[in-house]
């Protein structure tokens, strides 16, 4: 019975965890007290904590899906927008976009 109970919390409290994830980058992005292009501490930190190392994996996990899922785009005719999807969208977000930045590329001055 207390294992039952313990299972359930600690469930509420990692589906609590991952919200919090989801949620503080944006908040603090948005809450940018030095204008819209420049990412607060915190968001800078979330992004290399949290939000890289998840991409780094959904690229992995995407360019499996890609091989796999190669022959039936090649009969569908729609294989660069299988890759930009599965590959190319994961990397852009892993390793072009600016750290605390919510979208890939760099400012230009």
């Amino acid at each position: 019975m207390m294992l039952k109970v313990l299972r359930k919390t600690r469930t509420a409290l990692q589906a609590m965890a991952l919200s919090a994830l989801l949620v503080i980058p944006s908040m603090s992005h948005a809450a940018s007290p030095k204008g819209e292009d420049t990412p607060t501490m915190l968001s800078m930190v979330t992004d290399v904590v949290a939000v890289r190392p998840v991409m780094f994996v959904t690229t992995i996990v995407g360019s499996v899906a890609f091989v796999v899922a190669l022959p039936f785009s090649a009969a569908g005719g729609n294989i660069k927008e299988t890759a930009d999807v599965l590959v190319v969208g994961p990397a852009l977000t892993t390793f072009v976009r600016p750290v605390g930045h919510p979208f890939p590329g760099y400012k230009k001055d």
